[in-house]
């Protein structure tokens, strides 16, 4: 009985390691850049959609060997899943339960005007011009949280 007590709490105190949760939502952010789905994703990883979420939450850990296979079907380097991860993360600590990566990162895809913007801004080959929309946006912002 104390077994059964103890797996229940395990089950109730366990979070995804924060790691697990910058790669999946790399994954997410990724796919959605693509405009594939999880269905999709999951059919080319021979895969149900269902574990493709739980990749994508963290909730399980991707391998090396199917982080090498999404990494292909997506189109990136492996290297592209780690990347704006914060080199200070600890891998196993307890109260630290949120995505090292930004969450403004994910609100902002997760947006239908959003995604819309960062699939079109990706599409501006030149790099000036990328820079140009930067600047505007930052004045635009600016402007708006100066008081009248």
């Amino acid at each position: 009985m104390v077994g059964t007590e103890r797996k229940e709490v395990s089950k109730v105190t366990k979070r995804p390691n924060p790691i697990d949760v910058h790669v999946g939502s790399r994954v997410r952010l990724r796919r959605l850049l693509l405009g594939m789905s999880q269905e999709k994703l999951g059919e080319q990883l021979k895969l149900t959609f269902q574990q493709v979420q739980k990749y994508e939450k963290g909730v399980n850990r991707i391998g090396a060997s199917r982080l090498h296979q999404i990494s292909t079907i997506l189109e990136v380097p492996v290297s592209y899943f780690f990347d704006d991860m914060d080199a200070g993360a600890e891998v196993e600590s307890e109260g630290f339960g949120e995505s090292p990566s930004p969450s403004y990162v994910l609100d902002l895809i997760n947006s239908s005007d959003g995604l819309q913007l960062v699939k079109a801004f990706l599409r501006i080959e030149d790099t000036a011009v990328r820079r140009r929309i930067v600047d505007l946006v930052k004045a635009i912002s600016d402007s708006d949280a100066e008081p009248e």
